[in-house]
């Protein structure tokens, strides 16, 4: 019989193992991608800030007064 060909049918012996590895390898593609995502949204991206700009933060929040900025800073650009 023609069509029976033994339990192959259309596609051949190896075709199920080949679809079964490549549906795996992209599910994991796919968690790995979700993962890298949603930690890149938390917090400010990844970005990362020098010491001059968390100093210019902490004086716009007045965690500190202009004369300690001024110090503060003239000490980073050394």
């Amino acid at each position: 019989m023609m069509g029976d060909m033994s339990g192959m049918g259309w596609w051949g012996p190896g075709f199920g193992g080949i679809f079964m590895i490549l549906w795996w390898g992209l599910v994991i593609v796919g968690i790995v991608a979700l993962v890298r995502w949603l930690l890149s949204m938390q917090g400010d991206g990844g970005a990362r800030k020098d010491a001059l700009d968390i100093l210019k933060e902490r004086y716009a929040r007045g965690d500190i007064d202009r004369d300690e900025f001024e110090k503060a800073r003239r000490d980073i650009e050394k």
